[in-house]
């Protein structure tokens, strides 16, 4: 039982990270990005460049709970839960066939 508690606990704090970390490195690059564009960098170098900061950016915040779905889906194959792994692994699947048809569709 202890044991348990103790796994849950450094798995919810493995999130907390993750999700801080990408958060607070998503939120720079669109800064960064967004910076340089006003600072008229945009001319100096490629217009792209800023907006392909900003996209990163953007991009992190996308793959976030992609992520964090992944996550939870290696714990919960690791503590042996079958159905919390099966249910995670689902929505694996019900996200990659959604980008999947989207980039079809696109």
């Amino acid at each position: 039982m202890s044991n348990d508690i103790t796994s849950e606990r450094v798995l919810e704090r493995i999130l907390a990270d993750l999700l801080s970390t990408g958060a607070w490195l998503g939120s720079a690059a669109i800064a960064t990005g967004l910076i340089l564009r006003c600072m008229g960098w945009g001319q100096v170098m490629s217009p792209l460049t800023c907006m392909h900061t900003i996209s990163v950016g953007i991009a992190l915040f996308i793959f976030l709970p992609i992520l964090r779905v992944l996550l939870m889906a290696v714990a919960f194959v690791r503590m042996r839960d079958v159905m919390l792994s099966v249910l995670a692994i689902v929505v694996l699947a019900v996200i990659g066939a959604a980008a999947f048809m989207g980039m079809r569709i696109g």
